[in-house]
């Protein structure tokens, strides 16, 4: 009788993997790269906090500006109580 070999698979070796873009690019690029995504993320939350200040300023402002008529209709008090 024969035996049936059994087909056994080799481990995946861990120098097996994919090249990756990191590997393919010289170190001095990577580094560029990551210090201009660095510059964007921190240009990009200077654009938010500057449109959160200006938000700001445009409530204070629209604040500033209001009559006594706009102010005494959004008083939470109730003014009948008091006469």
């Amino acid at each position: 009788m024969k035996k049936k070999k059994q087909n056994r698979q080799q481990p995946i070796k861990k120098e097996d993997k994919p090249a990756t873009l990191g590997d393919l690019l010289n170190q001095d690029i990577m580094e560029k790269l990551k210090a201009q995504q660095k510059d964007l993320k921190e240009q990009e939350e200077q654009k938010k906090q500057a449109e959160i200040q200006r938000k700001k300023e445009e409530q204070r402002l629209r604040e500033k500006n209001k009559s006594f008529e706009e102010l005494l209709s959004e008083s939470e008090m109730d003014w009948k109580k008091f006469k």
